[in-house]
């Protein structure tokens, strides 16, 4: 599963120990080892080319060809073999948010725009939506070699977002013949199955033919997986919206809903006493896509050419599209009026109005929308007839890379120019209704929002069905990037020569994000969505770093390097490492290194649209409802435990994260069967950015959020977007601001161990984990620190949303044999347990276990077949309220159950 490249494999010990269970001896060498021209290789976290590859960071290599006999088909699947990496958002986080079904890396907690992500060496273009780090799911799967995975920050060479570490995705160099693999998963319970296909050609010999070309083609495509289709996690969903289906009418807070007790089940549930206050639930997660369904179709191609003995000239051009289509509960509308006169008021014969329940005929309140007239009632209703609000993201992702790298004067060198960009549409096919028209027709009556709807009213529904494109995002790098290293003598006769690399980078970085005017205005009442979003941003970044390694002694290696960087929108920064190797014995390597690291805000940061959407949390309006209980005149529905209106988007002040690593790391191999390595690290981040916490606003922490609460003329904040933006809004502010710090510290294990039995076969086992032993984040600048360690916090970048816990231990266990054409895996995943958001709940660890076969059928046939999930194990309970899906947490967890998989591979 984890392995060394064949040059790398004879020192194991430069990469952290996590590296293949077939990895070569690290320390024990033959007496009379036999002569070979080895090449010299760059690994991730240093820029010198070496031949033995040794370096002093902490790297993982995982072999892609080992981990797809697991039933690994996409990169997303890739990353959470990784305990360093603290999931944290996959495609499952886009429903009910605008992510474009985006996956990202989260190296160490910190937040997916502190892992800097490279495809062989190079930037590609972040996901178009938030600007934050690119998307996995564009990454090239089927034409992958390898990825390399370091450990620690690396500003000092790779600039910007490298705090958490970086991770970088490398394809074959060239490729001859053919390929086609046919993959096909399907979970043992209803829904959610997964086809995969791709195929490979590659023709050309570098060293006969002077030329390579080769490509790849991957599709993906993911079923759908509904709440229904899963009933034990569908019970848990017990969280509920205000906003009930049949609606509910109120004046001056006194709450009545026709339906009650029954409430229109199986959806809605009672609240209220049943008197003055019949008040009505509807269990909005109980209609949402667990599991979205997405397709992806991925193509590579590159095309390598041999100049003279010394050089290559390359092409590479990559295109990746994701298609992700989500479900959510029907529109929410929360400010209607029905008026007095009209077919459904309360009264009038069809919709009962209780005895204790006295109309003011002279109510009216500030709120109430234009044609309102006085003596109404304020309605509440979420529109099911017109069915699931769907949305539907078109991801497009390209890049083309020409570079030359080779060997002049002594010196290794590599030059590239690269044009990266990623493209998301965003659409809405079914479900969101025309706001205006839906308020026009219950204020004239013409539709029942109180039971099902009349052949007029039918009609008039679906006349107010609103379909089309909301916005359009796009974000662009160009780049023109050179380096150069080369060996510069012994200069302490420690036996092996000193090393020098030297490089520069220039790029253009340019955003807009954009509504579809005419359609949004249509829609802004039930997603929030201005019409005038129109934000467009653009920067330069120059930078030159150089990096040298110096043996000191035979035994110890110091290698220093410097970055600086200048931004056109922000400044410049300067960024050191230092680090050291020292090997005292044979069987033992010692390694360390200090560094600091930075953050650019990217454009999304700054230029981000301003949109309305809703706070994560359930919450006490601090005035209207003090401790939970609603003053007199305002109804406990609109403003006790209700998810107020909220803008967020981007700030153009802010300054950029700033950071401190620490690493020290022992690896340990005492026979050339087994190895084992630990790595500590410490790290501080200042300045870090985020949007304040929603329960910091409503407390009013430190004075520090006092002006960003703004109240409706009436004094009321609102619970849905139908009234924002507009007169009568009234909202909190959550626009993206420099928060604080972050502490953390924790220590990487590995082990690796081979053991060959003549007769039964060959055995590999590994095992890689992380433990946290502090993580302490700021919600504010200057406030105090509060533990995010195996509780479920907020303030850092963990989620799609808001909060998330930070594992205190994960691990991947894996063992392996083979023999001849046949092989057998088993490989364990664990992450240990938390408390929850509501503390009352602790979350259970979640174990599961994947066991998987192989044969080579024949010289170019390789079928594999296997379990993943093997006990069906659930995910475990949660009452986290960060994304739609509730009664788990879909971050961190797959609803799908054992789900079994084939594939097959023919290579010709």
């Amino acid at each position: 599963m984890f392995r060394t490249t064949k040059v790398c494999s004879a020192l194991m010990v430069a990469f952290g120990g996590s590296l293949a269970m077939t990895a070569a001896p690290v320390f024990a060498q033959d007496a009379n080892p036999p002569v070979q021209q080895l090449e010299r290789v760059e690994i991730t976290g240093s820029a010198i080319k070496r031949i033995d590859a040794e370096t002093a960071v902490p790297v993982t290599i995982l072999k892609v060809e080992d981990v797809k006999k697991q039933g690994i088909t996409t990169v997303e699947q890739l990353m959470t073999m990784l305990g360093s990496n603290q999931q944290s958002q996959g495609a499952t986080a886009s429903v009910g948010l605008q992510t474009g079904g985006a996956s990202f890396a989260n190296l160490r907690g910190l937040g997916q725009n502190k892992t800097l992500v490279l495809l062989n060496g190079r930037r590609i273009a972040n996901n178009a939506i938030d600007s934050s780090a690119p998307d996995l799911n564009m990454i090239p799967f089927a034409a992958l070699d390898r990825v390399e995975v370091l450990r620690d920050g690396a500003s000092a060479l790779y600039g910007t977002d490298a705090i958490g570490g970086v991770i970088n995705f490398i394809t074959k160099r060239d490729y001859s013949g053919g390929t086609i693999t046919l993959g096909y998963d399907q979970p043992e319970h209803v829904g959610g199955k997964q086809t995969n296909a791709n195929f490979g050609f590659g023709f050309g010999d570098l060293s006969k033919d002077r030329f390579n070309v080769f490509g790849f083609v991957d599709y993906k495509k993911q079923s759908v997986l509904t709440a229904s289709q899963r009933p034990d996690l569908l019970a848990r969903s017990v969280k509920t919206s205000p906003t009930s289906a049949p609606g509910q009418y109120n004046q001056s807070g006194a709450v009545q809903n026709p339906s009650f007790p029954t409430c229109g089940a199986p959806n809605g549930i009672p609240l209220g006493d049943g008197v003055t206050d019949a008040t009505c639930g509807y269990l909005y997660a109980r209609a949402v896509d667990l599991i979205p369904q997405t397709e992806t179709l991925t193509a590579y191609t590159k095309a390598t050419f041999q100049l003279g003995d010394n050089h290559q000239a390359g092409l590479e051009y990559f295109i990746s599209k994701n298609s992700v289509l989500t479900t959510i509960s029907g529109v929410p509308y929360g400010a209607l009026w029905i008026n007095p006169g009209t077919r459904y008021f309360p009264g009038n014969g069809i919709t009962p109005l209780p005895s204790v329940f006295a109309l003011d005929p002279t109510y009216l309140p500030a709120g109430a929308p234009t044609g309102a007239q006085a003596g109404g009632v304020a309605l509440r209703w979420r529109d099911t007839a017109s069915g699931g609000r769907q949305q539907l993201d078109d991801n497009l992702q390209q890049r083309l890379v020409g570079s030359l790298e080779g060997t002049l004067g002594g010196w290794d060198y590599k030059a590239g120019i690269a044009f990266n960009s990623n493209l998301d549409h965003g659409y809405l096919p079914s479900g969101y209704t025309d706001g205006d028209l839906i308020t026009a027709g219950i204020l004239n009556g013409t539709l029942n929002p109180f039971g099902p709807q009349d052949a007029t009213g039918a009609a008039f529904l679906a006349s107010a069905q609103a379909k089309g494109n909301l916005y359009n995002t796009r974000g662009d790098v160009k780049s023109i990037d050179a380096q150069a290293s080369r060996e510069i003598g012994d200069w302490f006769k420690a036996g092996r020569a000193a090393a020098i690399a030297v490089g520069g980078e220039f790029r253009r970085e340019t955003f807009f994000y954009q509504a579809n005017a005419d359609f949004a205005a249509q829609v802004v009442s039930s997603t929030g969505f201005s019409p005038d979003t129109d934000n467009k941003g653009s920067r330069n970044v120059a930078a030159i770093y150089t990096e040298l390694n110096v043996p000191i002694i035979k035994e110890l290696d110091i290698t220093a390097a410097l970055r600086y960087d200048r931004y056109s929108d922000f400044g410049n920064t300067t960024n050191p490492k230092l680090s050291f190797r020292y090997q005292p014995v044979q069987p033992l390597l010692v390694r360390g290194s200090y560094s600091t690291g930075f953050r650019a805000p990217s454009l999304y940061d700054l230029y981000a649209p301003r949109v309305f959407t809703n706070t994560p949390d359930n919450l006490n309006d601090p005035v209207r409802c003090p401790g939970g209980n609603p003053i007199a005149g305002a109804s406990r529905s609109d403003n006790c435990q209700v998810q107020f209106e909220s803008q967020i988007g981007g700030s153009p002040n802010l300054r950029p994260e700033k950071s401190k690593n620490w690493t020290l790391g022992f690896v340990v191999e005492p026979s050339s069967s087994l190895n084992f390595g630990v790595d500590f690290w410490w790290i501080t981040l200042t300045q870090q950015i985020g949007a304040p916490l929603d329960t910091d606003i409503f407390t009013g922490y430190a004075g520090q959020y006092a002006g960003s609460i703004h109240r409706a003329p009436d004094g009321s904040l609102s619970t849905d977007g139908s009234q924002c933006p507009g007169p009568n809004c009234g909202y909190i502010d959550q626009f993206q601001t420099n928060l604080g710090g972050v502490k953390t510290a924790g220590v990487d294990l590995s082990a690796n161990y081979k053991m060959r039995l003549e007769s039964v076969g060959n055995f590999n086992f590994n095992f890689n984990g992380t433990y946290v032993y502090k993580f302490q984040y700021q919600t504010a600048d200057g406030g105090p620190y509060f533990n995010n360690l195996g509780v479920y916090g907020g303030g850092v970048a963990l989620s799609a949303a808001q909060g998330g816990p930070v594992f205190r231990w994960q691990h991947t266990l894996a063992a392996n044999w083979t023999r001849g054409d046949y092989g057998l895996g088993l490989v364990n995943h664990y992450k240990s347990g938390y408390t929850d958001q509501d503390p009352s709940n602790t979350v259970a660890s979640y174990m599961t276990w994947d066991l998987y076969g192989s044969w080579q059928a024949t010289k170019g046939l390789q079928l594999t077949a296997g379990v993943r999930n093997l006990a069906d194990r659930q995910p475990p309970l949660s009452n986290q309220s960060a994304t739609f899906q509730v009664g788990y947490d879909p971050r961190f967890t797959d609803p799908s159950g054992r789900t079994f998989f084939l594939r097959g591979t023919y290579n010709f």
